[in-house]
C-alpha cells in the first residue's frame, strides 16, 4: 500500500522551541527557581534574535540527525537511518551535526576541510552567509542537545548521555569564542554557567 508523506517546513517557532530545550531542562539543575524565570526570557530573546539572523530559507532536506552513527556503508554507497524526523530546512543544518557531532570528537583541521569541501562542491552559496548560518544553527543544536540529554536523566533515568555534555560545551564555546553574533550569548553563559559546571557530568 502506497502512502504520501509530506515533509514539514523547519519553521523558526520549530527551532527556537528546540532552543529552549536548554532553558526548559539544564537551566533548573543550576539555576534558583526565581532567577530562572528572568533567564528563560533571556535567553528565549536571544534565540530568536539569533534564529533572526539567519540567511538561507527552508529549501533543502533535512535529516536533522545527521551523525556519523546514522550513515552506513553500502555496496551502493553510503544510506542512512533514522529519517523519520526529517524536515525541509536550512542547508547548513547537516554539515553542523555532522562536523560539530557530539557523539564524535574530531579536531580543527577536520572539521574545517570538511566545511570548504561543502563550500566547493556548492559553489552557489555565499561562504559568509553559509558560515553565519552553520555557526548559528551549531550553537543552538548542541543547546538543544543538553537540554534533551538532561532532559533523558530527569524524566526518564536515562543517565548515559550526561557524559556527552561536556563536549557539547566545547563545541558551542568553540562556535561562539571570536563571533560578535553571540555576544549576548556569551555574556549570559558565562556569568551563569562556569568551567566548573560545563565540565561536570554524573556518574
Amino acid at each position: 500500500m502506497k502512502t504520501n508523506y509530506k515533509v514539514p517546513n523547519y519553521s523558526l517557532k520549530k527551532l527556537l522551541d528546540e532552543s529552549n530545550l536548554f532553558s526548559e531542562w539544564y537551566l533548573p539543575k543550576y539555576v534558583k527557581r526565581e532567577k530562572n524565570r528572568i533567564l528563560n526570557v533571556k535567553f528565549n530573546k536571544i534565540f530568536k534574535k539569533l534564529l533572526n539572523n539567519i540567511y538561507y530559507k527552508n529549501k533543502v532536506f533535512v535529516h536533522r540527525d545527521f551523525h556519523i552513527s546514522n550513515i552506513m556503508i553500502t555496496k551502493k554507497g553510503l544510506g542512512l537511518i533514522d529519517s523519520q524526523d526529517a524536515v525541509y530546512g536550512n542547508i547548513a543544518y547537516d554539515l553542523a551535526s555532522l562536523i560539530d557531532d557530539v557523539r564524535f570528537k574530531t579536531d580543527k583541521k577536520i572539521k574545517n576541510f570538511i566545511f570548504n569541501e561543502f563550500i566547493k562542491k556548492n559553489k552557489h552559496l555565499d561562504p559568509k552567509k553559509f558560515k553565519n548560518d552553520f555557526e548559528i544553527l551549531s550553537v543552538l543544536r548542541n543547546l538543544k542537545i543538553i537540554g534533551i540529554f538532561t532532559r533523558l536523566s530527569v524524566r526518564d533515568k536515562k543517565n548515559k548521555y550526561l557524559k556527552l555534555i561536556p563536549h557539547a560545551w566545547e563545541l558551542i564555546e568553540y562556535r561562539t569564542l571570536n563571533n560578535p553574533i553571540f555576544k549576548d550569548l556569551n555574556y549570559i553563559l558565562t556569568k551563569n554557567f562556569d568551567r566548573k559546571i560545563r565540565k561536570f557530568y554524573e556518574n
